[in-house]
This record gives structure tokens, sequence and C-alpha cells, in this order.
């Protein structure tokens, strides 16, 4: 088994040249290079020549490179895409999508230009949470789901609340269509920089929801959600257990096991084995 952590997402502003170069060095698993929110429409072509200009030149590593291009219907979506359909990077991140038929009409533009990107989708619109299940299931180049709280947030006209209730039932459908379609999903940025503690809370819930990681709008958030989406040592320890446990029973024509007291099924045998292939996949990186 072998899977791809993204325990921190990082975007990064493309029309920044200072934060494109400090990114080779950031701990990162995964950058988002953007040339949406974070550039301003008089900057957008400038930024995607700077971003593919910096892509091209390479320097970042194990890290996965993504691009969140314009939306499709947006001046600069279609270019954006042709810019980078051949480009060195391993996705590209579609902003708010709300249909499959959005889906479908960039993998169309991709074919065009003979392109095997893979697709990252941002649920941050009701209509798009509201579909997601068909969005997910559009095209088999779809590998992520992020969500985008704050622009969700405004368009559900809720408060940002460390509960995160307004958003709960939100967040959850999304979680649900990522496993029936086998993608991962992220969670959506934390706001206030300087907010630790509120910041480390936010990890934990993350965890405790069953995001894959979180997606990050500072470098110094990168640590912390490292720690928190990474296997704990004790995890990883059981882990261990339960796998050797598991294999004994199945060498004994056995269907349980046991550790530490508790009955282990295959459920826990492949629980096991994910969470130890994560662990190895991070080690990897070091």
């Amino acid at each position: 088994m072998t899977l791809r952590p993204r325990r921190s997402v990082l975007y990064m502003p493309g029309s920044n040249a200072r934060a494109l170069e400090k990114a080779r060095s950031l701990n990162a698993d995964s950058l988002v290079l953007d040339l949406e929110d974070a550039v301003a429409p008089d900057q957008k072509a400038a930024a995607r020549e700077q971003v593919l200009a910096a892509v091209n030149k390479g320097g970042y590593g194990d890290r996965e490179l993504v691009v969140r291009v314009n939306g499709f219907d947006t001046p600069w979506g279609r270019d954006d895409i042709v810019a980078f359909a051949n480009a060195p990077i391993a996705a590209l991140c579609l902003p708010k999508v709300e249909s499959a038929g959005e889906v479908n009409a960039v993998v169309q533009l991709l074919k065009q230009e003979g392109s095997n990107l893979k697709l990252w989708l941002m649920a941050e619109t009701p209509r798009g949470v509201l579909n997601i299940d068909e969005i997910c299931g559009a095209d088999k180049r779809n590998e992520v789901i992020v969500m985008g709280t704050s622009d969700l947030a405004k368009e559900l006209r809720v408060p940002h609340t460390p509960d995160r209730l307004g958003m709960q039932v939100s967040l959850q459908i999304c979680m649900l269509a990522a496993r029936a379609h086998g993608l991962d999903i992220l969670d959506g940025v934390y706001l206030d920089i300087k907010d630790e503690a509120g910041y480390a809370a936010a990890c934990e819930q993350g965890v405790v929801l069953g995001f894959d990681g979180k997606t990050l709008i500072h470098p110094s958030q990168i640590e912390p959600a490292n720690r928190a989406f990474a296997p704990s040592a004790e995890t990883v320890d059981r882990a261990r257990r339960i796998i050797e446990a598991w294999e004994a029973a199945k060498a004994e024509k056995k269907a349980v096991a046991v550790v530490d007291g508790k009955l282990v099924e295959v459920l826990h045998f492949e629980e096991a084995k994910r969470h130890l292939a994560i662990h190895e996949a991070i080690q990897s990186r070091v």
C-alpha cells in the first residue's frame, strides 16, 4: 500500500516571486501555487508566467506541486489550464466547482492538450456541496476534495466558530463523498496565524472529522499540521502489533485475533495497514 501524505498543504501566491522561492525549502507535503484568490486581476497573466517559470526551474524536491487555476468561466481560466497542462506539476486545483459539467469541460481541454494531470476539486459553495457526489464521480482524474471554508462560511452566512457548527453538515457531506469515491479530502484554512492554541485545536478537530490534512496560509502552520495529521508513535506501534497478530491468526486459519485485550478483525487489519503505510511514506520524506 503506497499513500501520499497530504498533512500540510500550503497556499503560495503566484504573484509573489519571493514566496515561490521560499517554498522550495519549506517542509510542507504539498504546495498549491495560487493564481486565483491571491492574485489581483491585473496581475493574472504575469503570475501565470511567473509560476510556470518557477515549476519549470524545479528545486521543489518531493513536495507535491499543484496549481490553483482561475475558474473555467473567467477570462483567465482556460489560458491557465492550457499553460500548465503539460507542466511538471501533479495536479490542477479547480476553484468553486459546482457541477460535474465543469469538471468535464476541464477534462476535455486537458485531453486536447495531451495532459494526464490529476484534479483537485474545491468545495466552497452551497451548490458545490449539494452536488459533490456527482462532481467526485465525474472523472477518474479527480484525486482530492479541498474544503474552501472561508468562501463557504460567507455563502452560508455562518460565523467562524471553534466548533464550526454552521459548517458541520457541509463538511460531513463532502467527507462522505470523498470516501465513497476513494478520494483524499483536505480541511479548510485557519485564518488567525497568531492564535497557536486555536489553530492546534482546529487541526485536532480536523483529525477527528477524518480529514487527511489541512490547507494552510502561512509557513508557521506547517509543523503543527504535520504533527497532527501524522499517525502518532502509539498508533504506529499498535498498527504493527495488529498486523502481526492478524497474520498469525490467519496462519492458524482463525477469523479474529486479540491485541491488548481487544478483538481484531479484518477491518482493523486494513486500518492498521493504512496507518503504517502513511507513516512509512512520511518517513521517506525525512
